[in-house]
């Protein structure tokens, strides 16, 4: 399985400390923000990394990250993406990387305590599809939330003014090849984006979608409001350090 972190678009949300890098090179506690996703997937056992940058500071990664050496790796492989097409747009710019293979998918903004080696075990057991994880969190109409039916996901709905269960998806998916397939198929939304959600809801209508709820805790760090917690979860707990 291959690896993907997704660190393009313009971080218009932290404004104005995005005018002059990318949000993703932001500091969290005692490390750059995309050291997390990195990390997260290194711990899972996942050596073959792509990372999806965009914007003006994109050299910016090659200058902090270089080859990976740091966290063990042999080589980091970068791609560019430009504007803000969305998220799944920049998960097609990684097709080339994945030859063939199935990729685990990281948001770049997203921060785990703990690691997601035994879903990316259960996932590479699964005949094929889809896996995400899901997370309880005290605010789901911030995110994608999934409608469920028993152990079922029925479908997932973005930002929901009222979510009907209490879990969040979080920035973690991962994919069998057809993903690329998919993304293809996809219009862009109401905000001219390619969304991550249409991707995981075509696999839900194929009935090719598990879960798995993550161990510890999670958060991303894209607004105000979330950096600061980010950085005083990491602060006070850590997270999950090579």
């Amino acid at each position: 399985m291959k690896g993907v972190i997704l660190a393009g678009g313009l971080g218009t949300r932290l404004m104005p400390l995005t005018r002059v890098t990318n949000k993703h090179l932001l500091p969290v506690y005692d490390c750059p923000m995309i050291y997390y996703p990195v990390r997260c997937l290194v711990n899972a056992g996942i050596d073959d990394i792509m990372i999806v940058t965009g914007g003006n500071n994109a050299g910016d990664f090659l200058m902090l990250l270089g080859n990976g050496k740091e966290f063990g790796l042999k080589h980091l492989n970068y791609t560019y993406q430009e504007g803000e097409g969305g998220i799944a747009e920049a998960l097609g710019l990684t097709e080339h990387f994945a030859e063939g293979e199935r990729v685990c998918v990281v948001l770049g903004d997203n921060i785990i305590e703990k690691n997601i080696r035994a879903a990316v075990e259960d996932f590479g057991e699964q005949k094929g599809g889809a896996k995400i994880l899901l997370k309880k969190v005290p605010d789901p109409e911030r995110f994608g939330v999934p409608v469920l039916d028993g152990k079922r996901i029925v479908r997932i709905e973005e930002k929901p003014a009222k979510p009907a269960s209490g879990y969040a998806v979080t920035g973690i998916y991962m994919y069998d090849n057809t993903v690329f397939d998919i993304v293809k198929t996809l219009k862009p939304s109401a905000r001219g984006e390619l969304e991550i959600t249409d991707v995981n809801n075509a696999y839900i209508e194929s009935g090719n979608m598990t879960w798995s709820e993550l161990d510890g805790w999670w958060t991303d760090a894209g607004t105000f409001a979330s950096l600061l917690h980010a950085n005083q979860l990491v602060a006070d707990t850590g997270a999950n350090k090579l």
